[in-house]
């Protein structure tokens, strides 16, 4: 699996330091031997590339970015590492071309607190906090997006994801029974071309403080680590996005550990 450092962010200024973000996972990663499965990690010989980015360029970085990933989809798997969420927008627009030339049915898995549908501000750069709706504006099918874990939307994203019919799995349908939310997402996705957006503020913020937006009452970390294990066993998971890990909000440094965790599970 080839993994992508992508330092992007375009977060109405409360996401500086997620560009660092990377860099950080991959060192942490170092102090990781083997996933919980037993199979061992060598981050010497990991496939790595980073997309060199200005982020006080958005036109540049973005149509990089698109490139960049494009490209990136013909292997059989990738990651990206942000960054922000505005990410997951340039990414997003090349995983349905892709889908699109290979004539397969494009599917998206959003694990967040928030919906990210705002109205767009600029619609070619869209922020952290309105990419998803963008993406759906820009040809996404909406009716195969499902929103992970969401628990704290603004009355206008509420009446978006309603009238696109945008599929949402309440967070306490994954406490009541985790295996069987699992088996829904699992379910959803069969027989797509899959892509899955990992907002680290999915997570409770005693187990992930640093993000920019705290929202208690998330999954804990091992409820998140149990569905990223079972959806790894996908055979059409193409793509992977870990987003909005904020170094300078970070505290023991539990965050960057805890997606340092996650990339080596799906590793």
């Amino acid at each position: 699996m080839q993994i992508i450092k992508v330092p992007y962010i375009n977060g109405l200024g409360k996401t500086k330091s997620c560009e660092k973000a990377g860099n950080a996972i991959l060192s942490a990663l170092k102090e990781i031997y083997s996933s919980e499965s037993g199979k061992p990690i060598d981050t010497q010989l990991l496939d790595l590339e980073e997309i060199h980015l200005n982020n006080d360029d958005l036109e540049s970085s973005s149509k990089l970015i698109y490139k960049n990933s494009l490209q990136a989809f013909d292997k059989p798997k990738v990651l990206f590492l942000g960054g922000d969420h505005s990410i997951s927008f340039s990414i997003g627009r090349a995983f349905l071309k892709h889908c699109n030339d290979n004539k397969k049915e494009p599917c998206l898995i959003v694990f967040d607190s928030h919906p990210d549908c705002m109205k767009p501000v600029d619609e070619k750069f869209p922020t952290h906090e309105e990419w998803l709706s963008t993406l759906v504006e820009a040809g996404f099918p909406a009716k195969n997006i499902m929103l992970v874990g969401i628990r704290n939307s603004w009355k206008d994203e509420i009446t978006y994801v309603k009238e696109n019919k945008i599929r949402v799995m309440d967070i306490n349908n994954i406490l009541l029974d985790i295996e069987n939310a699992c088996d829904t997402i699992m379910e959803f996705s069969n027989g797509r071309e899959l892509y899955l957006s990992i907002d680290i503020d999915i997570v409770d913020p005693c187990f992930a403080p640093g993000t920019g937006y705290l929202e208690p009452g998330g999954l804990t970390s091992r409820q998140l680590l149990y569905l990223i294990q079972r959806i790894n066993k996908m055979k059409n998971l193409k793509g992977i996005d870990i987003v909005e890990i904020n170094l300078e909000k970070d505290k023991d440094n539990l965050t960057v550990r805890l997606g340092a965790k996650i990339l080596a599970e799906l590793l």
